[in-house]
């Protein structure tokens, strides 16, 4: 604790220090990639769905209950957690005059929303499908 008023090394008066930048940074370029792959997936998947004229409930039947599934969209989940938050903080350091704690407060509270109820979703898909 080496900065002023007792805070965290990684604070200090004006935000985060540039160690934490860059590491959310590396963490939102990670996840883009992991993001990318998902959508290309996801999306190849839903064509060929369509294509093959598979029902929603034909699609839930067969995706739904299958481990591999269930763990591709729960990486899936884990990436839209870390991703999308990073950018939010960095569009309301950016746009409000929120102090950084708060912006990360905000953020924090973001990512967790989405993770619980992402995983909310993937686990009660899981639930509906009778699995392979």
């Amino acid at each position: 604790m080496n900065a002023p008023n007792d805070m965290p090394d990684e604070f200090s008066a004006r935000g985060p220090r540039p160690a934490t930048e860059t590491r959310l940074w590396l963490a939102q370029r990670l996840s883009a990639m992991v993001l990318g792959v998902c959508v290309i997936v996801h999306l190849i998947t839903i064509v060929i769905a369509v294509q093959g004229g598979l029902s929603a409930a034909e699609i839930t039947q067969r995706v739904g209950g299958n481990p591999a599934w269930t763990a591709f969209y729960a990486v899936f989940v884990i990436a839209i957690s870390v991703h999308a938050p990073i950018g939010l903080r960095a569009v309301l350091a950016e746009m409000t005059k929120l102090p950084a704690r708060r912006v990360d407060l905000l953020c924090f509270i973001a990512a967790a929303l989405l993770f619980v109820l992402g995983m909310r979703v993937v686990t009660k898909f899981h639930a509906l499908g009778g699995g392979l």
